[in-house]
């Protein structure tokens, strides 16, 4: 029965979509063109699309789907680990300068840089530097204390003490076969580099270069703020964020060398904006993790919760640390290591709708996790957030991967080949939204200043860039909202996702859940 309950509670979602009347603006073929939208679209390689019928997506089924990642507006990828790697997930990798051969080769590699490049699409991957995997030759070798790879990793002597937790309070020491104990603060299989060590600081920063030459544009830098901060006497310690610092400034110098206009982005999994503020000095961007959980939790409550003034103050907090940082922000709504959008909202279409209209309408360059446009569901644990991209009704057609099951959340209508043509969908919904930052320059590179006349179901800001400043709204409520607009400014509707949004007589008529852009 739970099974069935489930068919059919993905089938209401996708018919409420389908009787949602958006408006105006659709997204127009060929226009990604024109100018980069500055979204980046996080891909699971193994779960994209599957080219040789082995149930695994590989990187071939990238490059065979670039044109829909172009149609969909985005000019960037993030492809999660792409390495040989023990795991399904690739987070412990055993060869950094290789290719997962299950994912294919550098050549598929290379012809799939070539491809995006010619799509103005730019390629960052994974880069997990703060750890190896135990099966890593390096590993394998540095348990004999004689070896020359024994000080490339942190190993306990009689002084420490080995029950001593890791930053995050779980275990941060692991016994090794002959009884010598290592630090792993995130998994036994994943032992942390020792970057103490000059000749691991130099190898990674060679690895970077490796993949540059492969034509990457730069990269996803995994846990990026524990390379020092392992143990809790780090967490908050000047010094130990101090040695972060350090070592991301000269991994990016090292870069520079083989390309300066490398891209790097950090995860910096802080719950306020002054600890990620220092990462911005030798990044080019940070996801904004607290941004992300406030997000939802308006679009949940549809109420503003004063998001606006808390975007204003973050924006401020970065550029009074890392200067003029505020479009270094890398805003998103859930990644591959939370419940996926759609999930955390509980399967209502609105929300969604609004949650990523709100994301899209932010500084800096926003991120959607692969599937999100589609509405696709996914709870812990962590392989049920990774589950196979649906491109077809059904899941035996060509190109699906098959490596994990599919939730029956996930069906049918769940699908590209459901929405692609479908002007009510969510994935056009998506399009039509990348497409406002694509015709907006003040959406992509303005600044923020709040509106302050927004009332708790609206929240309003305006972007302003050189001498066009717009005005963004949004309602969060399901019933119809007024806002009084300045009798000078603001009178044109320039974009706006329900048809029934008007502007007279001094204020904007939102409709339920509709978000309008004014000049």
């Amino acid at each position: 029965m739970r099974k069935h309950a489930s068919c059919i509670a993905a089938l209401l979602v996708a018919l409420a979509w389908m009787a949602t009347g958006f408006a105006a603006t659709p997204a127009r073929p060929g226009d990604a063109a024109k100018a980069a939208s500055g979204v980046w679209y996080e891909i699971f390689v193994r779960s994209w699309y599957d080219t040789n019928g082995d149930g695994i997506g590989d990187l071939n089924g990238v490059t065979a789907k670039l044109d829909y990642l172009q149609k969909l507006g985005v000019s960037g990828i993030w492809l999660m680990p792409i390495s040989p790697s023990p795991s399904y997930h690739g987070y412990d990798v055993t060869n950094y300068e290789a290719v997962n051969p299950q994912y294919g080769t550098l050549e598929d590699f290379r012809r799939l840089v070539k491809g995006a490049h010619a799509r103005g699409i730019r390629v960052v991957i994974d880069m997990v530097a703060n750890h190896s995997s135990n099966e890593n030759p390096w590993f394998v070798s540095a348990l004999d204390p004689k070896s020359p790879y024994r000080d490339w990793y942190i190993w306990a002597d009689k002084t420490t003490d080995v029950d001593t937790p890791n930053a995050f309070g779980g275990q941060a020491w692991h016994r090794a076969k002959d009884g010598q104990f290592y630090e792993s603060i995130f998994d036994p299989a994943m032992p942390d580099l020792n970057y103490d060590n000059a000749a691991v600081r130099k190898k990674m920063i060679g690895i970077g270069q490796f993949w540059l030459k492969q034509g990457a544009d730069g990269f996803r830098l995994d846990a990026a703020r524990h390379i020092y901060v392992n143990l809790p006497s780090d967490v908050g310690n000047p010094e130990s964020i101090a040695k972060n610092i350090a070592w991301w400034d000269e991994y990016r110098k090292g870069l520079d060398k083989v390309n300066p206009h490398t891209y790097l982005v950090g995860e910096v999994t802080r719950d306020e904006a002054a600890d990620i503020a220092p990462y911005l000095k030798p990044l080019d961007a940070a996801f904004n993790f607290p941004i992300a959980k406030q997000l939802i939790e308006v679009v949940k409550s549809e109420r503003n919760l004063d998001l606006a003034r808390t975007l204003a103050q973050t924006y401020a907090t970065y550029d009074h640390v890392a200067g003029d940082a505020m479009q270094k922000d890398a805003p998103f709504l859930s990644n591959h290591d939370q419940e996926r959008v759609m999930s955390q909202l509980g399967g209502n279409p609105e929300h969604m709708r609004v949650a990523a209209a709100l994301l899209m309408t932010l500084p800096g360059e926003p991120y959607i996790y692969y599937g999100e446009e589609l509405g696709m569901r996914g709870t812990k644990p962590d392989p049920d957030l990774r589950t196979p991209m649906r491109w077809d009704r059904t899941l035996d057609a060509h190109g699906e991967a098959t490596w994990h099951a599919t939730s029956p959340a996930n069906g049918g209508p769940i699908s590209v080949a459901a929405q692609d043509s479908d002007p009510h969908s969510l994935l056009n919904w998506y399009r039509m939204l990348i497409q406002w930052r694509i015709d907006i320059p003040a959406l992509r590179a303005g600044g923020f200043a709040v509106y302050p006349q927004a009332d708790d179901q609206l929240v309003a800001w305006q972007r302003t860039d050189g001498a066009d400043t717009v005005l963004v709204v949004h309602n969060l409520s399901g019933t119809a909202q007024i806002l009084p607009l300045p009798a000078d400014r603001f009178h044109e509707l320039l974009r706006h996702s329900r048809s029934d949004t008007t502007v007279a007589g001094g204020r904007v008529d939102l409709p339920p859940y509709g978000s309008a852009i004014l000049q």
